[in-house]
């Protein structure tokens, strides 16, 4: 046992594998005998009256030595299951959309407006699991695969330039309400954020929030105002401050907003402006591009990819009008 920092309770003692022991190569083991006063101590002394005690530099916890050779048979298993994980995650590629249509074939056979709050319940851990899970092995994946970068890790970036990330949905946004809808230019976006605001954040999870945003509020400009009306077009806002503890993204829009009797529903999976047989064909037709109006995936998942990290989502809708959309995010760095 050793004693702890202050003095006070003792800690126990790590106890390393046989694996460690076998292949110290004839270091020099202590044997550690454990004081009568500490067998009662989390059951760890109990049958294990002697424990070897190798050196610091053994033991699991200490970084491992630059100068260590893995042997091949190492390096090929993680070659392997690193191109297993790789397969993993490609093959569940399509499963937010094989899920919303099993959804929404129940949700015809039960003839009801939405869905209820168990199955919303459900949906909600089903697909913060999964983000989390896709998360984990993009970062297994960048950190076996890709070269060292210093300003990632592995798909982490230390430095995210959130101008640059806004101005690309925004531009991805644009297009696919272009291409839409027929339009020479669609609806004007302005972006009013610091060039040089960086924060430790995943890029993709940001990316697809700000674009699934902006492009509801195009769709909601473009059909308030009609596609015979591009000069008339009002601009979408989008300003990022950073505050103490948060970077907020406030997009607002002038697309006339939602009824305040619509205002649960959506947060609920498929709920869309969209009839039930234009999102069957929606979902049926989809090569996993992004449509301009969706599965109704939009808003609850962007609330689960702002909530992974600690951030959240938030909507504020004036009927008649327009609707605003904050999108805070956790400074990770700080946390």
């Amino acid at each position: 046992m050793q004693e702890g920092p202050s003095g006070g309770t003792p800690l126990p003692s790590s106890r390393p594998q046989g694996q460690i022991i076998r292949t110290l190569n004839g270091t020099s083991l202590t044997t550690h005998k454990t004081p009568p006063s500490s067998q009662g101590h989390h059951n760890l002394a109990k049958g294990h009256p002697n424990r070897y005690r190798p050196p610091i530099e053994r033991r699991h916890y200490s970084p491992p030595s630059a100068a260590v050779e893995y042997p091949p048979e190492v390096l090929e298993y993680n070659e392997k299951f690193t191109k297993m994980l790789e397969n993993i995650k490609r093959r569940h590629d399509p499963t937010v959309t094989a899920v919303a249509q099993g959804v929404l074939e129940w949700k015809k056979k039960q003839k009801g407006g939405r869905i209820g709050a168990p199955i919303q319940e459900f949906l909600d851990r089903f697909y913060m699991s999964r983000i989390g899970i896709r998360f984990l092995i993009g970062q297994h994946v960048a950190l076996n695969t890709l070269q060292p970068h210093p300003d990632y890790v592995g798909i982490i970036c230390t430095k995210a330039n959130v101008h640059d990330i806004c101005h690309e949905a925004i531009e991805n946004a644009r297009y696919v309400c272009e291409e839409h809808f027929g339009l020479f230019s669609g609806p004007p976006i302005q972006l009013l954020c610091p060039q040089d605001l960086h924060f430790p954040y995943v890029p993709g999870h940001l990316s697809h929030i700000c674009f699934e945003l902006l492009k509801n509020s195009l769709r909601a400009v473009v059909e308030r105002y009609g596609v015979d009306n591009e000069d008339k077009f009002p601009p979408i806002k989008v300003v990022v401050v950073e505050g103490s503890e948060d970077i907020t993204i406030k997009i607002s829009d002038e697309g006339g907003g939602i009824a305040r009797s619509a205002i649960p529903m959506i947060w609920t999976y498929l709920y869309t402006t969209m009839s039930d047989e234009g999102l069957e064909t929606n979902i049926e037709q989809s090569d996993f591009n992004a449509p301009m109006a969706g599965f109704g995936y939009g808003l609850p998942l962007s609330r689960l990819y702002a909530r992974f990290f600690g951030g959240d989502l938030r909507l504020i809708s004036m009927d008649g009008y327009g609707t605003d959309v904050y999108i805070s995010l956790n400074k990770l760095s700080s946390s």
